[in-house]
C-alpha cells in the first residue's frame, strides 16, 4: 500500500519525509521548533513533528525578511517555514535523523503561535522530570520523542489486533458504559441517575456478561477494544480505567480459544515489536500447581531459571520424619508446613548488610524470617544455621538445588503460600537485580488448571477465584457440591474446594497479561455454582437475571478471554509502568493532575441529582 501524502496547506512534507532525492524542489515544513542555533547572519532550526525533525537555514543575505522574523523564534514556538531543499555540506550531514543528508533553506518564515518557556526541556531526553511535573503538565511530556514512540508503538499494536481478528471471522461489537452493578472482584464506579432519582448506573469492570449475551444472540465470534473501570487501588499495572482486548468465540472447548489467541498473539507481537524474538513457540503451559510450586508464581517469568525446590526429602529420614538437625525445619514438616529455596548464582560473598536487606524484604512478604546458606569453594555450606546440619544433609541439600560454589541458598519454612509467594518475589526481585532475564525476549506461557473457588471464611461461602461464570472441569463437576449435600450448608472441607476451573491465563515477562475461561452455558450448573458462591434464588435473579434469563433461550458452548492492552503495550515498550503508555493517565491516588480531577461538583448538579455529601470514614 502506498504511503498516503500527509500535505496540508502548511506544509507539502513532514518533517520526517525529506530525503536526498528532493534536493532542488521547494517544500514547505510546519511543525514546533526542537532547536535553535543563532549565529548572527545564519539561524539554524530543528523543526519537529511527531514524524522526525528537520534542519531549516536562514540566511539573512537571501532572505533578510524571513532571517528578521526567525531571529524571535524560541523553543516550542509553531512555526512554517517555505523553501528549497538543499543536501548539506560535506562533513556536516547528520546520520542520527532520517533526513539528516538535508536541510531547508527558508526563504519565508511563519510564526504560527508562541511558546511560553516550557517547564521542563521537551527536546532532551535525558532530563530528569518529576512524574508529577509530566503528568500537569502531559500535552507537552507528549511532545517528548520517548512518550511519541511509545503511544506510536500502542496505535500499532491495536492496529495489528483488529487486522488479525477481522481476518479471523470476529465481529466488533461496542458495549455499553452505563451497565448494571455486578460482582466481579473489584468495587464499582457508580453514576448517580438524573431520570430516576435514587438509582445508580456502574461503570463496566467489564463487558462479561455482555459479551456472553452475545454468545447467546449468535455473535458467535465477537471481540471490542473496551474501555474499563474498576474502583482499587493503583500500582504500577493497575489504573482505575484501563483498556483491554475483549473477546468471545461460541463453539469451542478450552483447546480451541488458547489455539486461537496463542495464534493472535503470536501475529500480533510479530506485527507490532517484530525485532524482539519469542521464546517458545507454541507457548510452554503449566498447571496452576505446578507453575507454584516451581516458580511462588501464576504469572511466572520464564525468562530465566531460579526455580523454586523442595527441601523437605534433603531434610528428612529414610522414615520420611523432619531429620534436618534444625528444629525450624523440622518443626515447620512437622506440621505440614513447606521449607524450599531458590539459588542466586555467585552470591555467596555479599555483605552482611546485603543480607540483612533480603531478610527485611522476605518478612515483608511475609515470611518469618529468612535463611541463607553460602556455598564455599569445596561444597561446605557456611551460614548462621550450617552448624545445625550434618554434612549428608548440607550434600543433599546441595544436589537437590544444584548449587555450585560461590552461589547463595536462600530458604523460607513456612505454609506452603507463604512461602511459594515469598520465594517468588524473591525470585523476581533478584533475577532484575543479577540481569538474567534477556530484556529483549518476549517470554509468553499459559498457566490454566486454577482452583474453581477460594473459602471465604467471614462470609462461610465459596469465591470464584476469577469471575463467577468460569466453567469447570468436565470431570470436576460433580465435585460442586458440599459435604453435607445441602449447597447452603458449605464448609472449608467441601469437594467444591478441590475443582478445577477451565480457567486460563496468558503472562507475559513475569506478568499477567490476561485471563479467560471456558464459561458455564448450562443454566442448572450456573444456578449451582452460583449457589456454592452465597447466592440465594432471588439474589441471583437480581444480580444476573436478565444472563440467567437468556439461558433459559438456548445459550452455546462459549468461552473467551481479555488481555490488557496497557499491559501488553508497555511490556512490549521495555516500561514498568503502564502510566508510560497511557496518554492521560491517573496518578497513584487517582488524580487527574492536569485537568484537577476528581473535583467538588457544583452545587446545583447535586440538587438535580437528589444528593447532598455526608461525608465518608476515614481510611485506614
Amino acid at each position: 500500500m502506498p504511503t498516503p501524502s500527509l500535505a496540508t496547506p502548511y506544509r507539502t512534507h513532514t518533517c520526517g519525509e525529506l530525503r536526498a532525492d528532493d534536493a532542488g524542489s521547494n517544500a514547505k515544513l510546519a511543525g514546533w521548533v526542537h532547536r535553535r542555533r543563532d549565529y548572527g547572519k545564519l539561524i539554524f532550526i530543528d523543526l519537529r513533528d511527531r514524524h522526525g525533525i528537520t534542519q531549516v537555514v536562514i540566511d539573512a543575505a537571501d532572505a533578510p525578511e524571513a532571517h528578521a522574523t526567525a531571529s524571535a523564534l524560541r523553543s516550542e514556538f509553531v512555526v512554517a517555514f517555505e523553501g528549497e531543499v538543499a543536501t548539506r555540506q560535506p562533513g556536516t550531514e547528520n546520520a542520527k535523523l532520517a533526513t539528516g543528508a538535508v536541510e531547508l533553506q527558508a526563504r519565508d518564515v511563519t510564526i504560527l503561535n508562541e511558546s511560553k518557556t516550557p517547564p521542563f526541556y521537551v527536546n532532551d531526553p535525558e532530563a530528569t522530570i518529576d512524574e508529577s511535573l509530566r503528568l500537569r503538565y502531559r500535552y507537552l511530556d507528549i511532545r517528548r520523542d520517548a512518550m511519541q514512540r511509545r503511544l506510536l508503538l500502542r496505535s500499532r499494536l491495536v492496529q495489528a489486533i483488529r487486522e488479525v481478528h477481522h481476518d479471523n471471522g470476529f465481529v466488533e461489537v461496542e458495549t455499553p458504559n452505563l451497565i448494571k452493578s455486578t460482582p466481579e472482584g473489584a468495587r464499582d464506579f457508580i453514576v448517580p441517575s438524573r431520570l430516576q432519582p435514587g438509582t445508580v448506573y456502574a461503570l463496566p469492570q467489564s463487558p462479561q456478561q455482555l459479551k456472553q449475551l452475545l454468545m447467546v444472540a449468535g455473535i458467535d465470534r465477537y471481540f471490542q477494544i473496551a474501555r474499563c473501570f474498576r474502583d482499587e487501588d493503583l500500582r504500577g499495572d493497575r489504573q482505575p480505567e484501563f483498556t483491554q482486548l475483549d473477546l468471545e468465540m461460541s463453539f469451542v472447548d478450552e483447546a480451541a480459544v488458547m489455539a486461537f489467541i496463542e495464534r493472535m498473539i503470536i501475529e500480533v507481537s510479530r506485527a507490532t515489536s517484530p525485532a524482539r524474538p519469542i521464546r517458545a513457540v507454541p507457548f510452554p503451559v503449566f498447571k496452576y500447581d505446578e507453575a507454584m510450586e516451581r516458580y511462588g508464581s501464576d504469572k511466572p517469568d520464564i525468562r530465566f531459571a531460579m526455580e523454586l525446590f523442595d527441601l523437605a526429602p534433603a531434610l528428612t529420614g529414610a522414615d520420611g520424619a523432619p531429620a534436618s538437625g534444625f528444629r525450624v525445619f523440622d518443626e515447620t514438616l512437622a506440621s505440614g508446613g513447606r521449607v524450599k529455596a531458590i539459588v542466586a548464582p555467585g552470591l555467596a560473598g555479599v555483605t552482611r548488610r546485603e543480607i540483612d536487606e533480603l531478610t527485611e524484604r522476605a518478612k515483608r512478604f511475609g515470611a518469618k524470617g529468612l535463611v541463607h546458606l553460602a556455598v564455599q569453594d569445596g561444597g561446605e555450606l557456611h551460614g548462621p544455621i550450617a552448624k545445625f546440619l550434618a554434612p549428608e544433609t548440607q550434600s543433599a541439600i546441595r544436589e537437590r538445588t544444584g548449587a555450585s560454589d560461590g552461589d547463595l541458598v536462600l530458604v523460607v519454612a513456612d505454609t506452603a503460600d507463604v512461602t511459594n509467594d515469598v520465594l517468588g518475589r524473591l525470585r523476581v526481585e533478584l533475577g532484575g537485580r543479577l540481569g538474567l532475564a534477556d530484556q529483549a525476549e518476549l517470554a509468553y506461557c499459559w498457566v490454566h488448571r486454577f482452583p474453581m473457588y477460594k473459602w471465604d471464611e467471614e462470609h462461610r461461602r465459596w469465591d470464584a477465584t476469577h469471575n463467577p461464570f468460569s466453567g469447570v472441569v468436565p470431570e470436576d463437576e460433580v465435585l460442586l457440591t458440599t459435604t453435607s449435600g445441602d449447597l447452603d450448608d458449605r464448609s472449608p472441607g467441601d469437594p467444591a474446594g478441590t475443582a478445577r476451573a477451565m480457567q486460563y491465563d496468558v503472562a507475559l515477562n513475569g506478568w499477567e497479561l490476561g485471563g479467560g475461561s471456558v464459561r458455564i452455558w448450562d443454566p442448572q450448573l450456573l444456578a449451582r455454582s452460583f449457589n456454592l458462591q452465597g447466592y440465594s434464588l432471588d439474589q441471583m435473579k437480581e444480580r444476573f437475571g436478565a444472563m440467567l434469563e437468556a439461558f433459559e433461550y438456548g445459550a452455546p458452548p462459549h468461552g473467551g478471554i481479555a488481555l490488557g492492552i496497557d499491559r501488553w503495550a508497555a511490556l512490549l515498550s521495555d516500561q514498568t509502568n503502564i502510566r508510560e503508555v497511557m496518554a492521560f493517565p491517573k496518578t497513584q491516588s487517582g488524580s487527574d493532575l492536569m485537568l484537577e480531577a476528581p473535583s467538588v461538583p457544583d452545587e446545583e448538579q447535586y440538587q438535580e441529582l437528589g444528593l447532598r455529601f455526608v461525608g465518608v470514614p476515614e481510611r485506614r
